[in-house]
């Protein structure tokens, strides 16, 4: 039988599948090699002569119980085309992004730059999945770009040598720690902001663990670990700080310690859950909301209109509030890399999405740090508490949380049926059908239908054959209303499209 390379696990934004069934050892080992060719044509895009042997790409991974094996599979196809390997071990995703950033010791990269990292992790996802990240030049590897590397991983497998898919090595490896560095870095920038902060870190026994705590001591602050040390069984609770269900943990330490909040964190560190003080998760769009106010407030002395970028998930009142006080709200396609993109383009400061994931342009690099946006929470609250010792971060934001909220809904749907749903639906929006005016309709992701009490949101799925839907109003008998109607209509024509295309 012929043997064959399962690529279904590239994705719009990674690599990501189920272990050992849709990623193994054998996709990563030539993955690693059609990525190392895509960026040799990169330079070449911009008239730069490099060979593989000039070229040095930093490798890390999460705390997965097959990451070892696929971290080793990756540095072996960079090394077996000459591309030296800078090895961080295990280490947050973030860390990976800041290796390009990095002042790291000349006698580490060998006369080298570090030109891309490579992550080995299924971030948020459940024990037995997990993925790999990409970035080139200091940005993540963008939908068409994994497309390539995809193209070149299975040109790789196809003209494999017939002796095996293992070649010799010949390009570099280091080991290096980046931990004390980045640390460092980040605490200088901080100073010991957390004097007098309590806060409770639950590292979810993934990354976070070998970074975190140890990062908010040296900024001064009281910390009370939950499940720092690495595993990849993930004993405790699921490394997902946007389901509910593993925060019980978090929520119950930061009210029997009378702490000043806590702060959750995924499987690889760049989703990041708020506990307030009172036990309660802050919602991703009010934590974006708390970034946004506090930095036009910063820069409203000099007379700046700091731009933020959001998705179409999050509340209307995030956007509303951003542009009332001073700034600029962009509404974006939901996933990390739309959102890194549009930020970009608009040269936005701040940039966040309802999962946790957090961007920082205002005195940070731009890529989403979890660890980071702590440090951020923790000197807003600090600064707070200077001004009255009785503050609570819930006071920033107890205003905004009057809006009533539907639990996201996923409505299953054929992949190939969901164009012609939305186009059939944007047909069928009237305001007698939701009673309600409708002020404006947003088709940059799916439809998003704004009323002057809430909004009505339809998209679809990057990963899935279903819709996601959310809801929002000022009082719980409109959200049901929206709910009911939205989620009616949808199913009524998913139901008569089935049964068109079977005819």
């Amino acid at each position: 039988m012929q043997e064959t390379l399962n690529t279904s696990a590239f994705g719009k934004n990674d690599i990501r599948g189920i272990y050992p069934t849709e990623v193994n050892a054998k996709l990563f080992y030539y993955a690693a090699k059609g990525y190392a060719k895509w960026a040799k044509e990169q330079f070449q895009k911009a008239n730069i002569v490099k060979n593989y042997n000039e070229m040095l790409f930093a490798v890390c991974m999460d705390a997965r119980l097959h990451s070892p094996e696929l971290k080793k599979a990756v540095i072996e196809g960079l090394s077996s085309i000459g591309a030296n390997v800078l090895d961080l071990g295990l280490a947050p995703t973030p860390l990976g992004y800041y290796s390009e950033f990095a002042q790291i010791d000349e006698s580490a990269l060998n006369g080298n730059k570090i030109n891309g990292a490579l992550i080995i992790t299924a971030s948020h996802n459940p024990s037995e999945y997990n993925g790999l990240k990409m970035t080139f030049n200091k940005t993540c590897l963008i939908e068409e770009d994994i497309k390539e590397v995809k193209k070149y991983t299975e040109e790789a497998f196809n003209n494999r040598e017939q002796q095996g898919y293992r070649s010799l090595l010949s390009g570099s490896i280091i080991e290096y720690n980046l931990i004390p560095t980045y640390i460092e870095k980040i605490s200088n920038n901080f100073d010991k902001i957390g004097n007098g902060i309590k806060v409770v870190v639950d590292s979810a026994n993934a990354t976070a663990g070998v970074v975190a705590p140890d990062l908010y001591r040296e900024l001064g602050c009281e910390v009370i670990e939950l499940f720092s040390k690495p595993d990849g069984n993930f004993p405790n609770h699921h490394p997902n700080p946007s389901d509910e269900k593993t925060l019980d943990a978090i929520k119950k330490e930061v009210v029997e310690a009378k702490a000043d909040f806590g702060l959750a964190f995924d499987g690889d560190s760049d989703r990041l859950g708020v506990i307030d003080s009172s036990g309660n998760k802050i919602a991703g769009d009010l934590l974006i909301l708390i970034y946004a106010l506090d930095l036009i407030d910063s820069l409203k002395g000099r007379g700046e209109k700091p731009v933020v970028v959001s998705e179409v998930k999050c509340s209307q009142a995030l956007y509303d509030t951003i542009n009332a006080k001073g700034g600029e709200a962009i509404m974006w396609k939901t996933g990390h890399s739309y959102i890194k993109s549009k930020m970009k383009e608009k040269h936005a400061l701040l940039a966040g999405e309802m999962s946790g994931h957090l961007f920082f342009k205002d005195r940070y690099y731009g890529f989403d740090d979890a660890m980071y946006a702590g440090c951020r929470i923790i000197e807003i609250v600090a600064k707070n508490k200077k001004q009255n010792p009785n503050f609570k971060i819930e006071d920033l934001i107890d205003e905004y949380r009057k809006m009533f909220y539907a639990m996201e809904i996923r409505l299953p749907c054929p992949n190939e049926l969901k164009k012609p749903v939305l186009k059939a639906l944007e047909e069928k929006m009237t305001e007698e059908l939701f009673g309600s005016k409708i002020k404006e309709i947003v088709t940059i992701d799916g439809m998003r239908l704004i009323f002057e009490d809430g909004f009505a949101l339809i998209r679809q799925s990057n990963t899935e054959p279903v819709f996601t839907m959310g809801f929002e109003a000022t009082t719980k008998e409109k959200c049901e209303k929206y709910y009911n109607t939205l989620v009616d209509e949808t199913q009524k024509l998913v139901d008569s499209l089935k049964v068109s295309d079977k005819i």
